[in-house]
């Protein structure tokens, strides 16, 4: 089972939801807002992708941040912001039988379902 992770509004989440249908590709979307965020699983993501990769600095949540939440982060520090406001999360996530990816490119989506069957 694909399992996309992200928020409902976000576009990229939107072309990313509609590439896997128009593909046939049977998934579950979990939205972070609605469904929640573990820490559990935000640890499972962080030991695959690392915390730099899924803290979105270039969004405008992060940018909203003040200045002390943005200096000196470390995993913890950014864990808790991720947990705090899930929109700080890259997205998509894509869990492909555990193999988790960041982004959406439909070349790499197309790669992604090929080698998933």
């Amino acid at each position: 089972m694909i399992k996309i992770y992200g928020i409902k509004n976000c576009d990229t989440m939107k072309k990313a939801r509609a590439f896997l249908t128009q593909a046939g590709a049977e998934h579950q979307f979990i939205d972070y807002r609605v469904d929640g965020l573990s820490r559990d699983l935000l640890q499972q993501f962080v030991d695959a992708l690392g915390w730099q990769a899924l803290l979105n600095s270039k969004g405008t949540t992060y940018r909203a941040l003040p200045e002390t939440d943005k200096t000196d982060l470390t995993v913890e520090k950014a864990m808790a912001l991720m947990l705090a406001q899930p929109a700080l999360i890259k997205r998509p996530l894509l869990d492909i039988n555990g193999s988790f990816h960041l982004g959406f490119k439909a070349e790499q989506y197309q790669q992604l379902l090929t080698g998933a069957q």
